[in-house]
């Protein structure tokens, strides 16, 4: 008796899909490095105004990121991305303009929402191209890692040469890379179920896009938090939600930790560019990890090795006032919790994309980025406010003690979801 016949995608699409991994993932960490050392170096804010604006980002996502990729569904993913990433390229140029708070602060939320959504557009193209394969997702994650591993480093040397206007120009071209990424994606077919195919009678082509649909429809949120229904999806969105919240803490009180002890803006890209190098690396062992062992530990377990090394970072400064030895360590940190994410992040999102349907790529892909975005919006002004509260180094401390409760928390619900194996 044989096994079920491998995968093969279409090779078009898993190269474009990986092409707009590439260029839509290193998107955020670009603009998400730009904004603190703009704001905390140009224009001398402080730790809690910085929170707030790296924060700012996920306002919009958290409500309409369902929405979006309800959208996605009904509509294609590239037609909707193509909107998204053509934002981007029109808001990059405008930061280096605005040195008000308040305008900033809009800026980042318009921004930061057509960023989140056009790596949304990209996991949606992925997941329908490779049909939830971990193997393939994890190539994905791999190819995206490379653009998140270089961009920032060279967003930090231009800045230490330039200025926000070059780092913000490159951050712009970057985007128009994105943007030419997705327009030469062709368009998955949606689903195998009859309702979400596009109607024969108008020649097989997607419904038209009228004003009423860019209103959110409440049965589209409803849709897609039902999925929170099956344990696999409620595990691993849970998961996500607290994993990123490391992401949350590198991008915010981690940066001006590393200003504040003397660092410049190019050795800080290249903490960021060690922690994607290796994530890539670890994206090739994904499909490997899912196949050998519980999905549900390897998450939690992750989860928990994230928080602790990006917690520790205040840790390093008091073993050792030696300046280099301080970077060495942080170099490491970020490797380690780069490998570990790498193996992880694909796991998560093959076990989601094969819990669900085609036709509902699009609201799980929402889900998660809405889980992703409670977190993006939390965390920052928090340990910005925790900085000021308690003091720099000791927020490390104060919010991983948080975040590792709530993944004990996890822990005892994981023993209540079946055992997850690919």
């Amino acid at each position: 008796m044989t096994g079920p016949a491998a995968i093969v995608p279409d090779r078009r699409g898993l190269r474009t899909a990986y092409a707009f991994g590439l260029f839509s993932m290193a998107l955020i960490d670009v603009f998400v490095f730009l904004i603190p050392v703009y704001a905390g170096i140009t224009l001398g804010m402080s730790d809690g105004e910085i929170g707030t604006l790296v924060g700012a980002r996920s306002i919009l996502s958290l409500f309409l990121s369902i929405h979006g990729g309800a959208l996605m569904d009904r509509f294609g993913v590239r037609r909707i991305s193509l909107v998204y990433a053509g934002t981007v390229v029109l808001c990059a140029p405008l930061f280096p303009v605005l040195t008000d708070f308040y305008a900033l602060l809009v800026l980042q939320v318009i921004s930061g929402f057509a960023i989140s959504m056009s790596w949304t557009g990209a996991q949606i193209l992925i997941a329908r191209v490779a049909e939830g394969d971990a193997e393939y997702i994890g190539r994905f994650s791999s190819f995206s890692r490379v653009g998140t591993a270089v961009a920032p480093v060279i967003a930090g040397i231009l800045f230490d040469l330039g200025g926000a206007w070059l780092a913000y120009g490159f951050g712009t071209v970057w985007a128009m890379f994105a943007f030419a990424a997705i327009w030469a994606a062709p368009e998955p077919d949606i689903a195998t179920d009859a309702r979400h195919r596009p109607d024969p009678a108008s020649g097989g082509t997607r419904p038209r896009l009228r004003l009423r649909d860019l209103v959110p429809r409440v049965s589209d949120y409803a849709a897609s938090f039902a999925l929170m229904a099956i344990p696999a999806v409620a595990l691993t969105a849970i998961a996500m939600l607290v994993r990123n919240s490391s992401y949350g803490i590198q991008t915010s009180v981690y940066m001006t930790y590393t200003q504040g002890i003397g660092f410049s803006a190019t050795a800080i890209g290249f903490l960021f560019a060690a922690i994607e190098m290796s994530a890539g690396l670890g994206s090739w062992f994904s499909g490997r990890a899912m196949r050998r062992f519980d999905a549900r530990w390897v998450l939690i377990l992750s989860t928990v090795a994230t928080i602790t090394l990006v917690c520790a970072t205040p840790l390093y400064g008091w073993m050792t006032p030696t300046l280099w030895l301080i970077y060495a360590c942080l170099v490491v940190a970020q490797i380690v919790r780069g490998l570990i994410q790498g193996v992880s992040q694909p796991i998560l999102a093959a076990v989601q994309a094969k819990a669900v349907g085609r036709h509902q790529q699009g609201s799980v892909v929402g889900l998660r980025q809405t889980m992703n975005r409670i977190c993006g919006i939390t965390v920052p002004p928090v340990i910005g406010l925790a900085s000021e509260m308690f003091g720099r180094e000791e927020s490390f401390l104060v919010v991983g003690a948080g975040l590792l409760l709530i993944c004990g928390a996890l822990a005892l619900y994981a023993r209540r979801v079946p055992p997850i194996s690919g």
